[in-house]
C-alpha cells in the first residue's frame, strides 16, 4: 500500500531530524551564502536525507529545498518544500533551538506539513485538517492558547517592511510590554509553539512567507489548529500581505495588530 502524504512528511522530516541530531556538537564545515548566514554540513546533509525519503516515494513531485532550491519537473502541480533546519546560527552556536519543516503544496495550497524539533523530539504535523503533536509514538491534537502572553519577534534582517513595521519598536512599546511578555528564538520553530498553545503568538516581517521553506509548515499548522493567521495588515496571506502575525486567539490578534498600525505614523513611533 503507497504511503499517505500525510504520513510521507512527517517520515521525511524525522529523517532530516535524526542527522541534525547526529551532527549536533560535531565539529561542522560551513559554507557561506550571504554576508552573516551560512549553511553548515548538518543542513546540506539532512537536506539530503528529506529528499532522498520523498523521491523514493513521490518521484513526479517537485521539491524546492533551501540549500538545493528546486529539482524536479513537478508537472503534476504537486510541489515539497524543504527546510532542513530552521535555526542554523543556533544549533551551529551548539544551543538546541531549532527545527526541521517540511511542508507539500499542491496547486496554491499547503495540504499536509511537518515541523520536528529535533531535541524534544517532537513532531507537529497537520493533515490539512487538524494539527497534532507527536511524542513518544502518541498524537494529540494542538490546541492554541493565549494564557502565556509569551509573543515571539524575529529580529533576524532582513526587514522589507521597515518604514511601516520594525520588530525592535514594538519591543520599545510600553503598551506591547503591558499585555505581553517578548521572546525571541531565532527559528520558526516558534510558529508550531503558538499552534501548540506554548505561545500566545508570533509575529515577523517577510515577503511571500506561504511559500517560503522556512514558514510554509508553520503556517499550515497553526491554520489547521484554529489560530488566527494573517500579514502584518491583517490581511489573509492569499491576498499577498507581507510579514506574518499568528495569534491563538482573534483578540490576541485584534492587540498586535493595533501595536503595529501604531507605527505607520512616524509621530506614535517609541
Amino acid at each position: 500500500m503507497s504511503i499517505t502524504d500525510h504520513a510521507l512528511v512527517v517520515e521525511a522530516a524525522e529523517a532530516g531530524a535524526s542527522v541534525v541530531r547526529s551532527r549536533y556538537g560535531s565539529a561542522l564545515t560551513r559554507v557561506m551564502k550571504t554576508a552573516g548566514d551560512f549553511a553548515t554540513a548538518a543542513d546540506v546533509e539532512a537536506e539530503q536525507a528529506i529528499i532522498d525519503v520523498l523521491r523514493a516515494a513521490r518521484p513526479g513531485d517537485a521539491v524546492v529545498a533551501e540549500e538545493s532550491g528546486r529539482t524536479g519537473a513537478g508537472d503534476n502541480g504537486r510541489t515539497w518544500l524543504v527546510d532542513p533546519l530552521c535555526g542554523t546560527l543556533n544549533f551551529a552556536a551548539r544551543t538546541m533551538l531549532a527545527s526541521v519543516n517540511v511542508a507539500l503544496r499542491v496547486g496554491s495550497d499547503v495540504t499536509v506539513a511537518a515541523s520536528v524539533d529535533p531535541f524534544a523530539d517532537e513532531v507537529f504535523w497537520t493533515d490539512g485538517t487538524a494539527a497534532y503533536v507527536r511524542g513518544a509514538g502518541t498524537d494529540g491534537r494542538l490546541v492554541p492558547s493565549a494564557e502565556s502572553a509569551l509573543v515571539d519577534l524575529n529580529l533576524d534582517p532582513p526587514f522589507p517592511n521597515r518604514d511601516v513595521f520594525l520588530a525592535a519598536r514594538m519591543l520599545a512599546d510600553e503598551s506591547f510590554l503591558e499585555q505581553f511578555r517578548p521572546r525571541v528564538v531565532s527559528t520558526s520553530l516558534a510558529v508550531a509553539w503558538v499552534a501548540a498553545g506554548r505561545r500566545a503568538a508570533y509575529v515577523t516581517d517577510r515577503h511571500d512567507l506561504r511559500n517560503s521553506v522556512h514558514f510554509a509548515a508553520g503556517i499550515a499548522l497553526c491554520e489547521a489548529a484554529g489560530c488566527v493567521v494573517t500579514g502584518l495588515d491583517g490581511q489573509p496571506l492569499h491576498a499577498g500581505g507581507d510579514g506574518l502575525v499568528v495569534a491563538a486567539d482573534e483578540r490576541t490578534h485584534a492587540a498586535l495588530l493595533t501595536l503595529i498600525r501604531k507605527q505607520h505614523s512616524p509621530s506614535t513611533r517609541p
